[in-house]
């Protein structure tokens, strides 16, 4: 059986963790509306509490973004254990089929090292630039180096891509490929996905999904240097250079993304290191507490949950062992039993609900791709039925039930780039406008829909909770067939 499963649990007391400041914690995300979907605390290699804000849930994998920076972080450095490549090995030397006609200094300059610590030489992030290219390797390389690599700091999740496709020349496997065996295994992460270019290459700077315990395993691994069960799986070398300040990127004494970055990891206040991913998703190492802390999210503030961490559990761990409180434990094990995202409640039907129920709306071209779209508003269970144009496996005909003020399980394409698993809910806000929402539980996005019916249309709008761009889209207008 894999190792996780054996993963030991306690108390917080037992590991010197007050269980009040573990309620304080997640009872502040509630009532703050912050947006948590997961998380689990260990000290001292033992899990002391762990939640799922259902309808998230434990056995499900969760997107990770940028998370997924401090894992190709950790295949290099594998690379470098079995002799592949150094740090100081050029980046033009992987490439030799795509350099630019004229070199620079400052691209000849640019070695692995910098890839890793974001200090590419580049003056903005390259990488909107780098994948509008069919060839995104030739269109990094080609570009402008304005810096001496190692002088300026810029977040560049296109360097994590490179590396990403260093891994695979040097090795022939992606990076999903050559971890499996060397770090996923041994750690019993099971079902790992990492999405990939068209070229074949794992992206590298996002598209890692996996198991909340999955990051709580890999923070777990580096606060023990690399070892797990007495076996070393990262060299202890390179725990200490990837997770050390290796470039300053601010000077905000109060940010927590201004602390210094090493390789593909930031640098904390209170000796704290992290990796960590858009819309709130961490993998926080605390040396000097002997802790980890993972955390899956949709929030749009991540200075906030990282301030409620320091603000609500590092007091809590002030000690190695503290004073058991039976009831105190008892209290805190039903709180995160009980956590619930919950349904939006409103009423159950409209006097609208006979006269549109089952009328097909037809639209015309749109952002959304959605071509028309019925509702049959039964009596427990609603349903949407929908068709989208375009590519892909979004194209076609779907149906999607809802229940009313709770959760019914389903698949979505609505607002997503490929299907998604989520529950939907729908309820009347209104006599005429009934609004469905739809949590796509392995994703931090939350969908709202709000349909508006008057005489023989309807007015769509979509809105989500978090996004790369705007949160709320233009409206579209259908009209019965």
């Amino acid at each position: 059986m894999p190792d996780y499963i054996y993963l030991k649990r306690s108390t917080p007391e037992e590991q010197g963790i007050s269980s009040a400041a573990i309620i304080d914690f997640a009872n502040a995300a509630d009532k703050s509306a912050m947006g948590l979907h997961s998380f689990m605390l260990m000290r001292h290699g033992q899990v002391v509490a762990e939640g799922w804000w259902h309808p998230w849930r434990r056995e499900t994998p969760h997107m990770l973004f940028s998370l997924s920076k401090s894992f190709t972080s950790s295949a290099v450095g594998l690379a470098i254990a079995e002799g592949r490549l150094s740090l100081d090995d050029a980046v033009l030397s992987f490439f030799p089929m795509d350099h630019p006609k004229k070199l620079s200094k400052n691209l000849e300059a640019m070695k692995i090292r910098h890839l890793l610590s974001m200090s590419t030489g580049h003056d903005l992030d390259t990488t909107e630039r780098v994948f509008r290219s069919r060839n995104p390797i030739k269109a990094f390389l080609s570009l402008k180096v304005e810096h001496t690599p190692g002088t300026h700091w810029v977040y560049n999740s296109a360097a994590s891509y490179i590396l990403s496709a260093i891994v695979q020349n040097l090795t022939g496997h992606t990076l999903l490929e050559y971890l499996t065996p060397r770090l996923f295994e041994p750690l019993g992460i099971e079902g790992a996905t990492w999405e990939s270019h068209p070229n074949g290459i794992n992206f590298g700077g996002w598209g890692l999904n996996l198991k909340t315990e999955d990051i709580a395993h890999f923070g777990q691994l580096y606060l023990q240097k690399g070892e797990w069960n007495g076996k070393s799986i990262l060299p202890e070398w390179w725990i200490d250079e990837a997770t050390k300040k290796q470039v300053s990127n601010g000077d905000d004494t109060d940010s927590d993304w201004a602390q210094g970055y090493g390789y593909q990891f930031w640098r904390c206040r209170h000796n704290i290191y992290r990796g960590d991913g858009a819309f709130g998703q961490y993998c926080i190492v605390m040396p000097d507490q002997q802790a980890v802390l993972a955390i899956t999210a949709g929030v749009s503030d991540m200075q906030a949950v990282l301030n409620l961490v320091w603000e609500k559990l590092l007091p809590g761990m002030e000690s190695d062992t503290i004073q058991g409180d039976e009831n105190i434990s008892q209290s805190l094990s039903d709180y995160l039993k009980n956590l619930r995202f919950v349904a939006p409640q409103g009423a159950t039907s409209s006097s609208m609900v006979k006269q549109v129920s089952g009328k097909s709306y037809k639209f015309q071209p749109n952002h959304e791709t959605l071509q028309n779209l019925s509702f049959d508003f039964g009596e427990r269970i609603g349903v949407l039925n929908y068709r989208l144009l375009g590519g892909g496996k979004r194209r076609g005909n779907h149906r999607l039930e809802f229940g009313y003020g709770n959760w019914r399980e389903g698949v979505t394409a609505l607002g997503a780039a490929t299907p998604q698993k989520e529950v939907a809910s729908g309820v009347w806000t209104s006599d005429d406008t009934f609004i469905l929402t739809m949590c796509l539980y392995e994703t931090p996005f939350i969908h709202t829909i709000a349909c508006q019916f008057e005489g023989n249309t309807i007015c769509y709008d979509r809105k989500a909770n978090v996004a790369f761009g705007p949160l709320e889209y233009p409206q579209i207008v259908g009209v019965t067939e």
